[in-house]
């Protein structure tokens, strides 16, 4: 899977969490599992038996982040993002990675600490 490094221009954050996916989120909803992050895309991974994906499809995705502050502290940032596929690749037998581009960016950095947690203002993250 080394292939999805190689055209990655942002430092990714090595992350797993569970995401949840579908084309439209009035749909059934997919889970995978975050393998990494940055303000423009994503990749996880997700099993093929369950959902198909291709390179171009488009994608809503719900997932969180970690938001660390200068001080050590973080808090969690959770985001809806619409974006589309890039790639996707067999990880093994059972389990496909899918490379998204979201069509909004995250408003922070999540390889960078930012402003104290507590005093962060995202519009569209709830943070805990």
């Amino acid at each position: 899977m080394d292939k999805f490094d190689e055209r990655r221009r942002l430092q990714r954050l090595h992350y797993n969490w569970p995401v949840w996916f579908a084309e439209d989120f009035n749909d059934v909803l997919f889970q995978g599992q975050m393998s990494d992050v940055s303000t423009g895309g994503m990749s996880f991974t997700y099993h093929r038996d369950h959902k198909h994906l291709w390179a171009g499809q488009q994608v809503t995705i719900r997932f969180s982040v970690p938001r660390f502050g200068p001080e050590n502290d973080f808090g969690i940032a959770n985001f809806t993002r619409t974006g589309h596929i890039c790639d996707v690749g067999s990880v093994n037998g059972t389990v496909n990675r899918a490379a998204v581009q979201f069509a909004q960016p995250l408003p922070f950095d999540p390889n960078e600490p930012g402003e104290p947690v507590s005093q962060a203002r995202e519009p569209e993250a709830i943070l805990a």
